[in-house]
């Protein structure tokens, strides 16, 4: 069945994204060194001038972004997305239109010149995040987000929005120019929706965002973009909440998206904020996710020193060893029409379905309404086959034996459950 899917003809093919289904996204900047939350610049309303002092204490002595792609890769990840400016303006990469960069920092080099090598030199694809808010920029207008909100003499400054707009246009146009190849460019975001009555939020027309993707596309036409920009076109991004089911657009045809969560409630490195997510809980989010036709952005804030620390070290390595036995029911699979056993969810990639067991049943797993019969059904992880038991004429009665309805097919489970986070089975359909 050829299904149509919302996504510009302008823009590059999906296809990878859709067969990739797992990346890590990363937020690093200045926020890391406070180790609270990457919007701390305006939470606690800190000035430009007293923000700027953090330059001299960005050391990142331990940054080594071969470890870090080798480490998503090892996790079946397969595509990262960092973080080049965040909302704070603090630039990771040697822009030539400000001094507000990383080159200016005790680490002295081009961060995203580092990663963007590390990642092609493990064949990872690479996405830039980029803010298109900027609350350094002199010229970028003040309104309810930004830091310098309560303070009257910074309102009363002249400020002229297009100065930011050229700003913008060419720091990006330095991204897509001067690292080669790039795959996906994730911006952040608009927000024209906000009215606190002295000020309005800003969108597409603030941006210029028409031009600036444009732009892009005429140094990099295979691009991929999200939604972010406020044109409603491109990767849809639910941030930090699950859609519950599929996601369609009001004239029916499928979007294109990916669930953007966190290790824990925050984007950047926090050490005090203790709700992180269980490897259990994200194998399930990924799960989830891909099951609805979607993508997992699964955010790690690395520390200040440009490390992970040993929280993230030891999900990382849970999620390695999964996908490790188990990743084929996650890479190129989609959602599936077939009736989905109650604590499962149901992958599927051509005439093989993956039922990933979240809560694990006492012996059977009824099938119902299958559209072929079953050829066979083995556990994903060690090939193990699975005894399989489909509705057939008898006169005897079994007290140990399944009961399988005419509509059923009936998967016979060991008791113990396998040593798998989720555990997994495949079933292949007959030819016909």
């Amino acid at each position: 069945m050829t299904e149509t899917f919302d996504w510009p003809e302008k823009y590059g093919t999906p296809s990878w994204f859709q067969h990739d289904r797992f990346g890590m996204f990363i937020h690093w900047g200045l926020y890391s060194i406070m180790a609270k939350d990457e919007w701390i610049m305006t939470q606690e309303q800190i000035p430009k001038r007293d923000y700027e002092a953090y330059l001299s204490h960005f050391k990142a002595d331990l940054f080594n972004p071969d470890a870090i792609v080798k480490k998503a890769k090892q996790s079946g990840m397969k595509y990262i997305v960092i973080t080049t400016k965040h909302h704070e303006g603090f630039a990771l990469w040697d822009s030539k239109y400000t001094d507000y960069k990383i080159t200016n920092t005790p680490y002295g080099k081009d961060a995203i010149r580092e990663f963007v090598d590390a990642c092609r030199n493990e064949g990872m694809k690479i996405g830039f995040y980029h803010s298109l808010i900027d609350w350094h920029h002199e010229h970028f207008t003040i309104d309810g987000l930004h830091p310098q909100r309560d303070d009257e003499q910074v309102k009363e400054e002249e400020r002229d929005m297009s100065i930011y707009q050229e700003y913008l246009h060419n720091q990006v146009e330095e991204l897509v120019t001067n690292y080669g190849k790039i795959d996906y460019f994730w911006f952040d975001f608009s927000y024209e929706d906000r009215d606190w009555g002295w000020a309005k939020g800003k969108g597409p027309a603030d941006w210029k965002a028409e031009e600036l993707e444009n732009l892009i596309l005429k140094h990099q036409p295979h691009m991929i973009f999200n939604n972010r920009l406020g044109l409603d076109r491109g990767v849809y991004t639910p941030e930090q909440y699950q859609p519950t089911d599929l996601l369609y657009t009001e004239d029916g045809k499928k979007r294109i998206w990916e669930a953007c969560q966190t290790f824990n409630e925050r984007w950047s490195y926090n050490p005090n904020n203790l709700h992180r997510k269980s490897s259990d809980m994200i194998l399930k989010l990924l799960i989830d996710t891909v099951s609805k036709d979607g993508n997992l952005l699964m955010n790690f804030g690395p520390t200040a020193r440009g490390c992970f620390d040993s929280h993230t070290e030891e999900v990382l390595d849970d999620l390695a060893e999964w996908m490790t036995y188990n990743e084929d029911s996650i890479l190129g699979a989609g959602s599936s029409n077939i009736y989905c056993p109650r604590d499962c969810r149901l992958t599927q990639k051509g005439n093989r379905v993956f039922i990933h067991i979240f809560s694990w049943p006492f012996r059977t797993i009824h099938l119902k309404d299958l559209p072929k019969k079953v050829k066979y059904a083995r556990f994903l992880h060690d090939h193990s086959e699975m005894p399989i038991t489909e509705p057939a004429p008898s006169d005897v009665f079994h007290h140990d034996k399944p009961v399988v309805a005419e509509n059923e097919t009936v998967l016979e489970l060991p008791v113990i459950k396998p040593d798998q986070i989720v555990p997994v089975i495949e079933i292949e359909f007959k030819d016909s």
